[in-house]
């Protein structure tokens, strides 16, 4: 069974007996089981595309947004890269075991510092079915093991996923137990999954803000939020406006529904006058709604712009929407942006050097850009095959959650009979 019948308390408990021999299982085992992962991937395409159909046809997916609606679904596409994607995190290094420090100590010791597997991680997400291989791949590799928690409307999705993978590590000679899938289940079931102290030894849930309050007011085990996305892209005064134009259309529009995509425009007032009825034309010729602040809609034109509220400014919409301000200089989108902004990734188009390393200097986020769209803020994109979520966290990690985000370290020290005085 692809979908645990046990406890959520045994899944996890099961999960920590996979992990300790995921932990010291050599490289070629661990990349025999994302090998064979890729070809069942390719081989059961289609079947997975019909547990996707149901899903989708389900009545729990029928109140689902359009931009939820786009997570939740599988194409032969889809499939392919996440196929792909398994096979980029297979042939990078492994990082168990790699050496971040070594010294002789004064008694001389030989002492190293190492890398080593988490344990047990948890993920909580939401509609989209390729993270459950994306954070299979990432775990198997780095020799964690995982217990994943997905939503009630992609359960057929994950399930016939998940069988994938767990298949794979059997086919290898590893222990099944090291991805797990719970059923979707309740709230009651969030709580019990975030207090398995000594158990699961890292949390990340993904998901909105909803989610976030949830998982703090209940969790006892160590928590790495996966972030809402309310990213900026500012037009400076010295910008390239064709550029701007490319890279304000693709941060928002290219797909709307993910966190990296961008839900706040900023117009230097230099180029505001000139530049501002161009892209909010553009962006209203894709089906973007517009709102934005009284010197927005005084240069909109014919292009119809709505007024901004308070909220919208902080607000992750998630869809073909987004909000346009006037900012007076770069230190004032600087402000707007760390007042208001979730620390994600945040992009500055211009010519001036300057005014790119203020911004990069002042701006307080995982990612920043400069002449590029905010779209770029993934683990595929960065070469770490795939991502567990984006952490907007400072501590343990920042930005996309690859597999050396999934280790810790261990000092390891070699003595020939040294005893302290």
């Amino acid at each position: 069974m692809a979908v645990a019948t046990r406890s959520i308390a045994e899944s996890c408990i099961a999960a920590k007996r996979a992990a300790r021999a995921l932990a010291s299982a050599p490289t070629a085992a661990k990349d025999a089981a994302l090998a064979a992962t890729a070809r069942l991937l390719d081989e059961r395409t289609a079947a997975i595309l019909e547990a996707n159909a149901a899903d989708l046809a389900d009545e729990r997916a029928a109140g689902l947004t359009e931009a939820l609606r786009d997570r939740l679904t599988l194409t032969p596409e889809r499939v392919a890269a996440m196929a792909e994607g398994v096979r980029v995190v297979e042939a990078l290094d492994d990082p168990v075991g790699e050496e971040l420090d070594h010294r002789t100590m004064a008694s001389g010791i030989d002492l190293r510092k190492i890398r080593v597997p988490l344990g047990v991680v948890g993920v909580i997400y939401e509609a989209r079915p390729n993270v459950t291989i994306d954070c299979a791949a990432l775990t198997i590799k780095s020799g964690n093991a995982i217990v994943l928690r997905g939503s009630s409307y992609a359960q057929r999705s994950n399930a016939a996923l998940a069988a994938i993978v767990r298949e794979a590590l059997a086919e290898a000679g590893l222990p099944e137990d090291s991805v797990l899938l719970l059923d979707a289940g309740d709230r009651d079931g969030l709580t019990e999954l975030a207090t398995q102290e000594g158990v699961v030894d890292l949390l990340i849930p993904r998901g909105g803000e909803g989610l976030k309050e949830a998982i703090k007011a209940v969790a006892t085990v160590p928590v790495m939020y996966a972030a809402a996305g309310n990213c900026h892209v500012y037009v400076h005064a010295d910008a390239d406006l064709e550029m701007a134009k490319a890279i304000v259309l693709n941060a928002k529009v290219q797909r709307p529904g993910v966190c990296n995509a961008a839900e706040k425009l900023l117009l230097d007032a230099a180029i505001a006058d000139e530049f501002g009825p161009t892209i909010l034309a553009a962006l209203a010729a894709e089906g973007v709604e517009l709102v934005g602040d009284a010197r927005v809609r005084n240069l909109a034109g014919e292009v119809p712009v709505g007024a901004s509220l308070g909220e919208d400014w902080d607000t992750e919409y998630l869809e073909l929407k987004i909000a346009v301000a006037v900012v007076d200089s770069v230190e004032d989108a600087i402000e707007h942006i760390n007042a208001h902004g979730t620390g994600h990734s945040e992009a500055i188009v211009t010519e001036d050097g300057l005014a790119a390393e203020t911004f990069v200097a002042g701006v307080d986020a995982a990612a920043v850009y400069v002449n590029a769209s905010t779209r770029f803020t993934d683990g595929f994109e960065y070469g770490m095959g795939a991502e567990i979520g984006n952490s907007t966290q400072k501590l343990h990690a920042r930005g996309p959650i690859g597999m050396r985000e999934l280790t810790t370290t261990k000092y390891v020290g070699r003595g020939s009979g040294q005893v302290r005085g």
